[in-house]
Order: structure tokens, then sequence, then C-alpha cells
């Protein structure tokens, strides 16, 4: 599968940002999805993972309740919500996708495939 997002830009602090990754190929639904950041000089980190069905989410305690994972399988695209941005949220955001439908969680390397990657600056 290859993922593109897209949606990045800059916004003030306390503004929104939409990501969007969309998915080529087949079964997209059979994969779940995860979005991750990295800020320059460091390592990538979780941002929200969501099982193929859609049914389950995850998020690290530094986005919970400001970000929200979601997926349209007839679009095969899922989103981030990202709300109440923060100086801090600046990074370069990756969609990821790992061929086990059911796993939510954080560890990169349980993620097969990753998009390109899109900038979100936050401007304070």
């Amino acid at each position: 599968v290859q993922l593109q997002a897209s949606g990045g830009g800059l916004v003030q602090a306390g503004g929104s940002l939409r990501l969007s990754c969309a998915a080529s190929g087949s079964s997209f639904s059979t994969y779940a999805l995860a979005w991750f950041r990295q800020a320059p000089g460091k390592v990538r980190v979780f941002v929200a993972a969501i099982t193929g069905s859609g049914d389950n989410t995850n998020y690290p305690d530094s986005v919970r309740g400001r970000f929200t994972i979601s997926r349209d399988n007839a679009k095969n695209t899922v989103y981030l919500q990202m709300n109440s941005l923060k100086p801090e949220d600046t990074a370069v955001y990756y969609c990821a996708a790992s061929r086990n439908g059911y796993y939510y969680g954080a560890l990169t390397r349980s993620y097969d495939y990753w998009g390109q990657g899109t900038q979100v600056t936050v401007s304070s």
C-alpha cells in the first residue's frame, strides 16, 4: 500500500488543522493506521492510531483530548483532526499502516508502510 499525506501548513497557536492520508491499493479496511511526528533533531514519536474497523483508537497523553484520528474506508483515507494546537506540536507528520488490522499501538516497528510526511508549523 502507498500512503500520501497532506494538509499540513502554518497555523497560530490555538488553531486547528486537519491532516489527510490517502492510501492506494486494495483491502484498506484490513490495515490499522497511525500518525507519528518528528521534530527537528528528535526521534519520531507516536501521535494516534486506529484499528482497521475504526472501533479502537489510541493517543498519547500529549495529544489526547486535542487530536482525533478517524478513517473513511470507502475513501481509503485516514484523518487527523488537530485542535488547540501548540508550538510544541510543530513537526513533520507521517501516516503509517500496519498489516495487522487489530493493532493500535505506538511501536514504529509494528507499522509496515509509511507516507512521505507533511509539515505542521505552529507559531506562538
